[in-house]
């Protein structure tokens, strides 16, 4: 039988990695990583870096595989998303056949957790059920960019007796939730939040590149601070070739 682990490595510092990962680093004979170009090559080094800082012995082997690209100028977004997720079923399968014995371990190194927005799950968990590989698979959780937005704002993600919700820029363009005190937005490439910057009432916390040497923090009322947090994504966007973001967002009427 083959092991895949599935382990999240936290939202970028590496002291984010839990024991639990440190563990199942640990048992690892071979690391899959997804190259996504030379853009993010700094998130394949922080990988490489952390498997270096945390595995006690050289007994493993990295097998670096170019990533498919998905269509983001597809009107369907969804379907776009299942075109690359099989994409991805076919890309893993074949890396597990090929490079792994049986009896042997492999790992997916996955940015924050696993369980929040990242698809690494769902296609091992098809790989699994369709037989083709006598296989087992293991999710460890790691520190998401949610829990290290707020731990860097120094503030909570939750008021007295309130709930947030956790959603996408998608989302968020059509309309801030009713039942919701506040709401962490991900996956928001077209700068959603400045739709609501006319509210007075809107606070923000705001984060990029969370946890890294390249993190960007910014917190205020939302229409004070609005253009600012657009000009510093679009700059870094400039300096990086990417940027990843998280931003928190709820009334300022709450305890």
């Amino acid at each position: 039988m083959k092991k895949i682990l599935i382990i999240g490595i936290g939202a970028g510092n590496p002291d984010y990695v839990t024991i639990q990962a440190v563990n199942a680093l640990n048992q690892v004979d071979v690391f899959f990583i997804l190259d996504k170009g030379a853009e993010k090559s700094k998130l394949i080094e922080l990988r490489k870096d952390i498997c270096r800082r945390y595995i006690q012995g050289d007994d493993y082997r990295f097998v670096d595989a170019t990533s498919p690209e998905w269509d983001r100028k597809s009107g369907d977004y969804l379907a776009s998303v299942d075109d690359l997720n099989r994409d991805k079923q076919v890309l893993f399968e074949r890396l597990i056949g090929a490079e792994m014995q049986e009896g042997e371990c492999g790992a997916f190194l996955v940015w924050g957790d696993p369980t929040l927005y990242d698809s690494t799950l769902r296609i091992i968990e098809a790989i699994a059920a369709t037989g083709g590989h006598n296989l087992e698979y293991e999710v460890i959780p790691g520190i998401s960019s949610v829990q290290a937005l707020a731990a860097r704002h120094k503030t909570s993600l939750t008021r007295i007796g309130q709930s947030v919700a956790i959603t996408t820029g998608r989302q968020l363009a059509e309309g801030f939730p009713n039942n919701a005190d506040g709401i962490v937005v991900m996956l928001d490439g077209d700068n959603t939040y400045r739709r609501y910057a006319d509210q007075d009432d809107i606070e923000i916390h705001w984060g990029a590149y969370l946890g890294t040497p390249d993190e960007i923090l910014v917190a205020g009322k939302l229409k004070d601070v609005v253009d600012d947090i657009e000009r510093l994504r679009a700059e870094a966007r400039s300096k990086n070739g990417w940027v990843m973001d998280t931003y928190l967002m709820r009334r300022g009427d709450g305890e």
